[in-house]
């Protein structure tokens, strides 16, 4: 840090763009809404003869099955979606179910709108990279039509002289398989439920007789055999609110023969209908030493909010859980990568204005926040927030932020937080680090660079972000000089 005449710091752009591609697609049960056409649909399919099906289904693979893979299973597992309404369902043949089923299937284009706000993590996986290189993995936000945001990866290596070498992508995009095999806390979902204000005695009479740790399926047996029971009133409300919380913790499994980049977190629960946004994740160190990603973003239903947290070890099972208390409110939240004296810290923007940090001795549950930062530059008169999680230096934390200043420009800058009281800001950039050049000031929403997570490697701050919220680029800095370049705050 420098209390004489401050210096810019050196940042530098690498010519690597992230672009959206509109070639890769998944697929989606397309299931009307007016269920009545179900039958009707099933039917014309019913009365064409085999070999006319068999022409039809030739068809449909020849155009498709070079754009999914397993596409008849995909078939399959939509044609079960609908089989209650199939008549005499032990006479129809395995090509009229796949023939159904191609019906009830659409492919969406997961990325053609945008692919944008990146977060950089390390690779679980480091074997056989050359000294002084690093694997990585990037998560974007991926947009597609009707504006709906999921999580798409890519990987690829920073070597020792700094350059980036980003994997193949694989042509193919696939969503995972949810998993009910999993077990919930019953503990932990009873917190969950009072802290909802939703405990009362429906709820106790379907936990009293579950495990301490339970799967969907018990859960649903025992609602079932208390509905059925008829001894004690019911509240419908209580049973709603079970399996709202149920549906939104939930766990899902990618194929592990399947490419990271073929991977893609697409929403799955109801208040997830209208989008996944901005994956923050992070590279945690347990007490323990133990290593686990996580990764904050925002559930959007179309009308409202929620924040949620991903959990994986591996990049191929995740866990999704809901982040509870009067603390968790609004957008951007960015976990620290460990415990500071014992506790758990995330930074937030509560009001969406200011920048707040919260501790709390249980991941799921945050009920206090304090502001740290206010407007105080023009480039971020407007509001606040942060570009990802804290990264650890031995002066401090670095922490980037994102600042709006005049004609909704984004901007982002920098603050550094003490090691052991993060609360205290004790140096800031008193410029912002990057603000939209011409090449970045047009897109989706023009003037706007913005990041959802930087790592530090060989004391070069690497930084992914997006460009006007439809492109996705790279900046790097050196730490010395960042911090050098910083203004002390009193």
């Amino acid at each position: 840090m420098n209390e004489g005449t401050l210096k810019k710091p050196s940042v530098k752009r690498k010519k690597t763009k992230l672009v959206r591609d509109t070639s890769r697609v998944i697929t989606r049960a397309h299931i009307p809404v007016n269920i009545g056409r179900i039958p009707k649909i099933i039917d014309r399919v019913m009365k064409m003869t085999e070999d006319e099906a068999a022409v039809v289904l030739h068809n449909v693979n020849f155009n498709f099955s070079d754009r999914h893979k397993k596409i008849e299973n995909i078939f399959m597992d939509n044609y079960n979606k609908v089989s209650e309404y199939v008549i005499h369902k032990e006479k129809i043949s395995s090509t009229k179910k796949l023939l159904i089923g191609a019906y009830f299937t659409m492919e969406y284009s997961v990325e053609s709108a945008a692919l944008f706000n990146p977060s950089i993590v390390p690779h679980p996986d480091q074997t056989d990279v050359a000294a002084g290189g690093l694997r990585f993995i990037m998560s974007l936000r991926a947009t597609g039509e009707g504006h709906i945001s999921s999580i798409v990866f890519r990987t690829g290596t920073i070597m020792s002289n700094g350059a980036f070498l980003f994997d193949p992508r694989s042509d193919f995009v696939e969503t995972p398989k949810i998993r009910h095999d999993e077990f919930y806390d019953r503990h932990l979902f009873q917190l969950k439920l009072k802290d909802m204000n939703a405990w009362n005695g429906t709820s106790a009479g379907v936990f009293e007789q579950l495990p301490e740790r339970f799967t969907f399926d018990e859960l649903k047996t025992r609602v079932t055999g208390l509905l059925q029971s008829h001894k004690h009133p019911v509240n419908d409300e209580a049973i709603k609110n079970i399996y709202w919380l149920a549906d939104s913790n939930y766990f899902i499994k990618f194929e592990a023969d399947h490419d990271i980049s073929e991977r893609v977190i697409f929403p799955v629960s109801e208040n997830e209908r209208s989008g996944i946004e901005d994956a923050r994740f992070v590279w945690f160190f347990d007490d323990n030493g133990e290593v686990t990603y996580y990764a904050t973003y925002t559930a959007y239903n179309g009308v409202t909010i929620l924040p949620h947290l991903l959990v994986t070890k591996d990049f191929l099972n995740f866990e999704i859980i809901t982040l509870n208390g009067k603390a968790v409110q609004n957008k951007g939240m960015a976990l620290f990568p460990r415990k500071i004296n014992g506790k758990y810290v995330m930074l937030s923007r509560l009001d969406g204005e200011n920048n707040y940090i919260m501790f709390s001795e249980h991941l799921h549950f945050w009920q206090e926040a304090k502001i740290i930062q206010e407007p105080a530059k023009p480039w971020e008169f407007m509001q606040l927030g942060n570009c990802g999680s804290p990264l650890e230096t031995s002066e401090g934390w670095i922490v980037l932020t994102h600042g709006v200043g005049a004609m909704r420009q984004y901007s982002i800058g920098a603050i550094l937080l003490d090691l052991e009281d993060p609360s205290k800001i004790i140096a800031r950039l008193e410029e912002p680090l990057l603000t939209p050049n011409e090449e970045e000031r047009e897109g989706y929403v023009p003037n706007v660079v913005y990041s959802c997570g930087s790592l530090i490697h060989n004391n070069i701050l690497i930084i992914p972000y997006a460009m006007s919220d439809i492109t996705s680029a790279i900046a790097t800095v050196g730490v010395r000089d960042l911090i050098a370049c910083m203004k002390p705050c009193r």
